[in-house]
């Protein structure tokens, strides 16, 4: 629920309100970071009331839970610390096993290019079939007792089951922050030996931490020593300050173009539906990779065209990458374009390791190996 985007959330609860008051429906939200719902949500123009019925645990004794299943012990940053990104890489290859996320994927591949040999790398820039199996490969290892490092974006935030006994996240929001402390010590293995999981927060240097959810965090950290960010109050100020810094919580006027048709029955559902989006792409550009078996698929496709069937096999082989970087694929002649669907022609652009590669200079340098 946390990954509800807040610039849709005024639309997105009224329809939940509405399908709990017309029809009695039930809403069931899953989280461990659970945002603010109910009650007046925001404090400028865009200010809207959430949730009329309250959201209700439905544990009953949810605050002993917290500390039942303490399971890591947070480090944050010392105030004005930075490091970069030798010195994490450095800090990072003197653990085993231990799993480093960071904000971007830029941030993930400059990180990775400077880790040692057999570290796994997990980011947007691969294709989801390739994402499925190194998560797989990661799971083994762990399975196995086997050495594994492993540098991440928040892909792995949310969805992905894996526990490390190490793990290393670059300053985020505070949902951020301990959804990813939820892979470490995750089955809590450490506990059994009298241990705790290790969680250390840091600051990368020359990042702009552009965020709301950084800056609530940060302001919250300033009149605590975080050791008590995982009960339910702390989270509840937490979206209380992040909601606070927003200016809008329903930027294309959904409720605009939903509801001031009521009086002359007039709705534009088209216009609504096109302009939401909880998944902004209209500025980025999906091209499809020949990673494994996707190597095939596109010859099937250049062969018979793009037949439904083989349209949804190929969608595990799909990344989408800025408009701005399709344009400088396409001048170096690595995409082709066949009924409309965007292929990378060069496989020597897509590394088996980290994915599709933009970087002029890391091309040469794989093109070398």
């Amino acid at each position: 629920a946390q990954m509800l985007p807040v610039e849709f959330l005024h639309p997105i609860l009224d329809v939940l309100q509405s399908l709990q008051a017309s029809f009695k429906a039930s809403i069931l939200f899953t989280t461990a970071t659970l945002p603010v719902f109910s009650g007046r949500i925001g404090t400028g123009p865009g200010a809207f009331d959430g949730l009329k019925t309250p959201v209700t645990e439905i544990t009953s004794v949810h605050d002993n839970l917290f500390e039942a299943f303490k399971r890591v012990e947070l480090h944050w940053p010392e105030p004005g610390t930075t490091t970069n990104f030798d010195e994490l890489a450095d800090e990072l290859s003197g653990y085993d096993c231990v799993l480093c996320i960071v904000n971007t994927r830029k941030d993930a591949r400059e990180l990775y290019r400077r880790m040692p040999e057999g570290t796994l790398h997990l980011s947007r820039m691969m294709c989801s079939a390739h994402i499925m199996e190194v998560i797989k490969l990661i799971k083994q290892k762990l399975k196995d007792n086997e050495p594994v490092r492993v540098i991440s974006t928040q892909l792995v935030e949310a969805g992905v089951d894996i526990d490390f006994p190490v793990v290393y996240r670059a300053f985020a929001g505070l949902d951020s922050i301990i959804q990813a402390a939820g892979r470490c010590n995750r089955e809590g293995k450490l506990n059994h030996v009298g241990k705790l999981g290790q969680v250390f927060v840091f600051n990368l240097e020359n990042t702009l931490l552009r965020g709301k959810g950084a800056a609530a965090l940060r302001e919250i950290l300033s009149v605590s020593d975080g050791s008590d960010l995982f009960s339910p109050e702390c989270m509840a100020q937490y979206f209380s300050l992040f909601y606070s810094n927003c200016n809008t919580f329903d930027k294309a006027n959904i409720k605009g173009l939903l509801y001031k048709g009521f009086a002359e029955m007039h709705f534009m559902f088209a216009t609504a539906a096109e302009k939401f989006r909880l998944i902004d792409d209209k500025d980025s550009v999906s091209i499809l990779v020949g990673y494994g078996d996707g190597a095939t698929l596109l010859e099937e496709l250049k062969r018979i065209g793009p037949e439904f069937w083989l349209l949804r096999k190929l969608q595990q082989y799909s990344v989408s990458i800025r408009k701005w970087d399709f344009e400088q694929l396409c001048k170096q002649g690595t995409v082709g374009v066949y009924a409309g669907i965007f292929i990378l022609e060069d496989g020597r652009c897509y590394d088996e390791r980290a994915g599709l590669v933009l970087d002029g200079a890391w091309v040469e340098e794989l093109l070398l190996m």
